[in-house]
């Protein structure tokens, strides 16, 4: 009697976790971002967005289709490089993911959208920048921050109208992001009446610029425009100063746009002549922003770069088109994300009907004693 006694509780117990774990689900949140290299700074700073996001929404125990969801990211690093990035996208369509937050960069970006689109996964982007992006008109690819027709624009409306600078020279690394906010810097700058006294160009590898630079120099521009990434802003800066180039501005998008520019620039007294522009508000003027932030601070010291409110706010965008489907299935929720009305950390998140964001912001920012301020 006992041992039977025994064995039915046992059953039951069985039978119990059987029907707990029945009522559960794992979604998986692929995440994409260069995580080795040069750029690795800002993936790990995307990825970490990602992470908080996952671990405040397993907080709140979800419920979707009637199962308490358990969220889990899956990481890849595409290393800033098309081929690696295209290859990233078709494993996280092979593992099944529901949705993705990425890539950084727009060169492995827009190769991966056509592949996300094809397997029938979303893909929120809060770094990409380049326009042609969201050209396909995919359903599937959306983006949480302004382009570089905003970016670029921005920064030489801001060098005509406010320094009533008349004369640029422009530099970019060849990459999707680098041409193309270079591109709409130079085409808005030549419409201000701004003369482009040269174009040069360089890799997302190189960091020796003497020869570019002294060339430039030799065009005695008040300013050069860098379409590209930090890891050559940083060494392009110590050596304008090298060449006493000092009192020549020196302007890029966000690519440049971080805190690790002035580590990277190694003291020089150009990081001063810095103006750079951001896609959102800044910290400071987010809705959640600053708090935000303390928390970020506290889990990931001394790691924030750039973009990592838009991968946490991405991966919630995500969720809140699973929540107002009742389904964490692509095929069912990807009509709901054009709909999203989402009060985020970096903004309220509406999106026009080819997946930009409705109304996005830019910052301007410079940086006094080496560190990055604000300037609207």
């Amino acid at each position: 009697m006992q041992m039977k006694l025994k064995l039915t509780v046992a059953a039951c117990i069985a039978m119990g976790a059987g029907f707990a774990s029945a009522q559960e689900a794992v979604v998986k949140i692929g995440h994409v971002a260069p995580m080795s290299g040069s750029q690795a700074h800002y993936g790990k700073d995307n990825e970490n967005g990602v992470r908080m996001a996952i671990e405040d929404l397993n907080a709140q125990n979800v419920v979707i289709g009637g199962k308490k969801i358990k969220f889990e990211i899956v990481a890849e690093d595409d290393a800033a490089d098309p081929k690696q990035g295209t290859a990233a996208a078709q494993k996280l369509c092979d593992s099944k993911v529901s949705g993705v937050v990425g890539h950084l960069n727009s060169g492995t970006t827009i190769p991966a959208a056509k592949i996300y689109n094809d397997c029938g996964i979303p893909m929120v982007t809060g770094a990409a920048t380049n326009p042609s992006l969201t050209k396909p008109g995919y359903k599937t690819t959306y983006r949480i921050i302004a382009n570089d027709n905003a970016l670029g624009a921005g920064l030489a409306f801001y060098a005509a109208d406010a320094l009533k600078l008349k004369r640029v020279a422009i530099i970019d690394d060849r990459t999707a992001y680098g041409q193309g906010v270079a591109e709409v810097f130079k085409r808005t700058a030549l419409a201000k009446g701004m003369t482009v006294v040269d174009e040069q160009y360089t890799t997302d590898k190189a960091t020796d610029f003497m020869a570019i630079l002294t060339a430039v120099k030799s065009k005695n521009p008040d300013a050069v425009f860098f379409g590209g990434m930090d890891a050559q802003a940083g060494p392009m800066l110590r050596q304008m100063e090298q060449l006493g180039m000092s009192n020549v501005k020196y302007f890029g998008g966000d690519g440049i746009c971080t805190a690790e520019v002035a580590k990277l620039a190694g003291g020089a007294k150009t990081i001063g002549n810095v103006v750079c522009a951001e896609g959102g508000a800044s910290l400071a003027k987010m809705p959640g922003g600053e708090a935000w932030k303390k928390r970020y601070d506290a889990k990931y010291p001394g790691q924030f770069q750039i973009y990592s409110p838009y991968t946490y706010d991405a991966t919630f965008v995500l969720v809140d088109a699973m929540k107002r489907a009742n389904s964490t299935d692509p095929k069912v929720y990807v009509p709901e994300l054009i709909k999203s009305n989402f009060k985020g950390v970096t903004t309220t998140i509406a999106f026009e009907p080819n997946g930009e964001l409705r109304n996005p912001a830019i910052t301007l920012y410079v940086y006094k004693d080496g560190k990055k301020s604000a300037l609207n």
